[in-house]
């Protein structure tokens, strides 16, 4: 009998990609609903990290974290959405704290090392864009 913990291959892939995508994409939902719930409150805190005015900054952030996680979530659009949050989490990281210590930005940093592998594993087969094209 094969042990299977001490084997080098996947246990499930399908089922892995699955709870990164859910794990990933509930918390951008999350942040950026907060944030779109907060808009007022956060604009004055807020700066123009992209050069086109806080508000449209912050609009983007929002964008690229709702609208990013709920893709990923569901598992459309999967490589678009990771894209999109890498990019924001780009510029939290080396923009928004470039200057703070590695323990204040390593958040951003872990998402966008996360955005990658997303983007690298894709929307895999337990995920909506499956159900849409049929492909196995």
């Amino acid at each position: 009998m094969k042990n299977k913990i001490l084997n080098y291959q996947s246990l499930n892939t399908d089922v892995a990609v699955l709870l990164l995508r859910i794990l990933v994409g509930s918390l951008f939902t999350y942040y950026g609903y907060s944030k779109l719930l907060a808009f007022e409150q956060i604009v004055p805190m807020f700066k123009n990290y992209t050069g086109l005015g806080v508000k449209a900054s912050l609009v983007l952030a929002i964008i690229g974290e709702l609208g990013g996680g709920i893709l990923i979530l569901i598992g459309l659009l999967t490589r678009f959405a990771a894209t999109m949050i890498f990019i924001t989490m780009c510029v939290a990281y080396f923009v928004a704290h470039a200057n703070d210590p590695f323990d204040v930005k390593q958040l951003a940093f872990v998402y966008l090392i996360l955005s990658v592998v997303i983007f690298i594993l894709g929307s895999g087969r337990l995920s909506v864009a499956r159900l849409i094209t049929g492909k196995k």
